[in-house]
C-alpha cells in the first residue's frame, strides 16, 4: 500500500515538474528575442503574433511597420524586460539605473503613464510586445502631430523618441554627435526592413 502511494506521489510530482518546466519554456519562448533580428520577414515568420500586433497598431495609428521596429531594435534588441545598465559607486556599490526605461520600447515611467491614460489601459505592460508596439505607434503619431515629423522619417522619429517631444522641438539633439549617429543607424535599419 505504501509503495503504491509513494509511486503515485512520485509520478504526480514528476508530472507536475514536467508541466511546470514546459510552462516556463513556453513563456520564455514567447518573450524571447527573435533569432534573426536583422530581417523583418524572419522576425514575423518566427513571431506571428508580433506581425498581427504590429499590423493592428499600424492600422490604429497609421504609419509603416518598419520604422517602429527599427526603433525598438535600437532601444531593446527586442528584449522584453530590457533595462538601462546599473550604475555603480566606486565600482562595486550599486546606486540605481540611469532612467526608469523598461521593456521592449524602453518607455520611461512618466511617458508610459501618459500612454496608459491617453491610449492604452491600466493593464498595458511595457514587457508585452502588443502593448509596446502600440505605444511606439502612439508616440510616432504624437511626434507627427506635435513636431511635424513624418511617420516614415525614421531618423527624426527616433530623435523625437530619444529626446522627447519638447527636447526635439528645442533641438537638444543637435550637439549630440553620438545620438545623431545612432539616429542614422536606426534610419539605415528601417530602410533595410522596408526593402525586405
Amino acid at each position: 500500500m505504501r509503495r503504491t502511494k509513494l509511486r503515485l506521489l512520485t509520478q504526480n510530482g514528476l508530472l507536475l515538474l514536467s508541466v511546470s518546466l514546459f510552462s516556463v519554456m513556453l513563456l520564455n519562448s514567447c518573450a524571447s528575442a527573435p533569432a534573426k533580428p536583422n530581417n523583418i520577414c524572419d522576425i514575423f515568420e518566427e513571431k506571428r503574433a508580433w506581425y498581427r500586433a504590429t499590423k493592428s497598431a499600424a492600422k490604429r495609428w497609421g504609419g509603416p511597420v518598419h520604422v517602429p521596429l527599427a526603433m525598438m531594435y535600437q532601444e531593446s534588441s527586442f528584449i522584453n524586460d530590457a533595462k538601462p545598465p546599473m550604475r555603480w559607486f566606486l565600482g562595486f556599490i550599486p546606486y540605481g539605473r540611469g532612467s526608469s526605461a523598461y521593456g521592449y520600447a524602453q518607455a520611461q515611467d512618466g511617458t508610459w503613464s501618459d500612454y496608459q491614460r491617453e491610449a492604452g489601459s491600466i493593464f498595458s505592460d511595457r514587457d508585452d510586445f502588443d502593448d509596446a508596439i502600440d505605444f511606439m505607434f502612439w508616440y510616432m503619431n504624437k511626434s507627427q502631430r506635435l513636431n511635424g515629423v513624418s511617420k516614415w522619417d525614421a531618423r527624426n522619429q527616433y530623435l523625437n523618441y530619444h529626446e522627447g517631444h519638447g527636447g526635439y522641438a528645442r533641438g537638444s539633439y543637435k550637439n549630440k554627435a553620438w545620438l545623431i549617429n545612432v539616429a542614422a543607424k536606426v534610419d539605415r535599419r528601417s530602410k533595410t526592413y522596408a526593402a525586405q
